[in-house]
């Protein structure tokens, strides 16, 4: 796999001269020209990439439907994530790229905070689309930013890096008017969400249920299923999951004789031990002090 792994190439790569600041830069993709080169046919950057597409044209699939957009679209990568260029098929238009190296949050709470903002995972499809007003508060973000990378002394890491939190923030803020304002759509995957977790303990399991299998099962990545699931009902997917596995053990232990092995395999856990810990941990109860109470 190619990999691009500084902010110095990566500019090479655009057809634009040296960064200003070699650990991030804000690129205006108007003023670049990408180099027919083949490791855009598959590769990974070293670096976080947050990309403000602007006047997006055309139709775009978000979750299971699709949507037409006029107005900015933004998208998150973090580094070593694989991704793919179709330059024959590529319009940038008057988009903006913010790529900041990891080496440049270090000794900051963002270099451990950033990693709670489950947008980076999101999968292109789920893409956080803006309102013009918006789109604005996040380019005067990017502005002031590509200001401050020409000014390198000991005051510009922190000035920057408390940009990049806000318009992070301001992200967070977005993504939950997204998730509430397509309420109607997002219904329609809690009820899909909610039956193939009914329908999974109700069938035959294959192993403990996990985020991976449901949100590959939905056509969504983990992240933001659990983002959305918390938006609308306070728990992630995990915790959903461990409700329902709750319920369905304590109708066994009510219901029937099986063991509490028998159980805990029958819900696909490898040891029983697991099992009892996590009943345990949501109840207050063992198993078996949960059966005592029905006899």
């Amino acid at each position: 796999m190619n990999a691009i792994n500084s902010i110095s190439e990566f500019h090479r790569l655009l057809s634009l001269p040296e960064p200003r600041h070699p650990l991030v830069s804000v690129i205006n993709l108007a003023e670049s020209v990408f180099l027919e080169d083949g490791i855009w046919k598959g590769f990974v950057n070293r670096f976080y990439c947050i990309a403000l597409k602007r006047e997006a044209k055309g139709k775009i699939r978000y979750g299971q439907q699709y949507y037409d957009y006029d107005k900015g679209v933004l998208s998150f990568t973090a580094p070593n994530q694989v991704q793919q260029l179709d330059l024959q098929n590529m319009e940038c238009g008057s988009s903006y790229l913010l790529i900041v190296h990891p080496d440049f949050l270090l000794q900051h709470t963002l270099a451990s905070s950033i990693h709670h903002y489950g947008f980076f995972d999101y999968a292109v499809n789920e893409a956080l689309h803006l309102s013009a007003e918006e789109e604005d508060d996040l380019i005067t973000i990017l502005n002031r930013i590509d200001q401050e990378c020409g000014h390198i002394d000991k005051h510009t890491q922190g000035i920057i890096l408390t940009q990049i939190e806000s318009l992070l923030k301001y992200s967070n803020r977005f993504y939950e008017r997204q998730f509430l304002t397509r309420r109607n759509n997002n219904s329609a995957l809690l009820t899909r969400f909610e039956q193939l977790i009914e329908d999974y303990f109700n069938g035959e399991v294959r192993g403990l249920l996990t985020v991976q299998y449901i949100a590959a099962q939905m056509n969504l990545s983990p992240n933001y299923l659990s983002d959305l699931l918390r938006i609308h009902t306070g728990q992630n997917t995990q915790q959903h999951i461990h409700e329902k596995l709750i319920t369905k053990a304590k109708e066994k232990l009510s219901t029937t004789n099986l063991s509490v092995s028998e159980i805990a395999y029958a819900f696909g856990f490898e040891h029983a031990q697991s099992f009892s810990t996590l009943f345990k941990k949501k109840t207050n109860f063992s198993p078996l002090e949960f059966r005592a109470t029905f006899n």
